[in-house]
């Protein structure tokens, strides 16, 4: 069953024109991290979803650090000290490093957590390194936003991607909202763009989500976007 491409017969067929056109463009959507506290299981679920749709693109989708000793969130005083956090989270971020190659990274609110700071006590950026040095992920381009075609990526800070995409009048992906995971379309009379959210790959129980344990359960899953045809991939948790 794991094997399955599960999408509509018509959707099928167009996938697999896709698979059989060098110029399809298959993204590979993921969702927010948070190493060093993300699921072991969450790697798996994606890199069984990469291979299934054959995907040519990777955009991660913000937030691939947790950065909680430096959070603005209470800080948890039995946890990890800062540099323990981030050789750990280095650690963790290696493997995606390396299976999931070249890819866009777009920039979440833990991962300026930093650069925030060092903002408010007037460092000036040049004593700052690139997120790419410090992660020691070459390939990684960090980004505020990227435009694949014609469907815009972004880390969703600011509102969610219902209210986004009507916003900016073009489809959208975003992440940030760990608990919503959903699809949404608008078609006008020449027109049809959607709003996706993606869901995350962070395991809840670890005490850097301590902050949200009166939230919602987060919805653990990714996504795949064939060339402006979205596609959300649960995790059977």
């Amino acid at each position: 069953m794991e094997n399955r491409v599960r999408i509509g017969n018509d959707a099928l067929r167009e996938y697999l024109k896709y698979l059989n056109d060098k110029d399809s463009c298959r993204v590979l959507v993921i969702g927010d991290l948070h190493e060093p506290f993300s699921l072991d299981s969450y790697f798996d679920h994606v890199r069984k979803v990469r291979d299934r749709y054959q995907c040519n693109r990777v955009v991660f989708m913000g937030d691939v650090i947790d950065s909680h000793h430096t959070s603005y969130h209470e800080t948890d005083p039995d946890g990890m000290g800062g540099g323990d956090e981030l050789d750990l989270a280095i650690r963790r971020l290696e493997r995606w490093h390396t299976e999931f190659g070249p890819a866009e990274v777009m920039i979440g609110n833990h991962d300026r957590i930093v650069s925030r700071k060092a903002f408010s006590a007037g460092i000036p950026k040049k004593w700052i390194r690139e997120y790419h040095e410090v992660l020691e992920t070459p390939n990684w381009e960090f980004k505020e936003k990227t435009i694949i075609g014609d469907t815009l990526y972004h880390h969703g800070e600011g509102g969610t991607a219902r209210t986004r995409y009507k916003k900016e009048l073009m489809s959208t992906w975003q992440g940030h909202l760990h608990s919503q995971f959903y699809i949404d379309y608008m078609v006008g009379q020449r027109f049809k763009i959607y709003g996706v959210q993606s869901g995350c790959g962070i395991d809840h129980e670890k005490y850097a989500f301590a902050y949200g344990k009166n939230f919602p359960k987060p919805i653990i899953g990714c996504g795949v976007d064939l060339d402006g045809t979205p596609h959300l991939e649960p995790m059977h948790l």
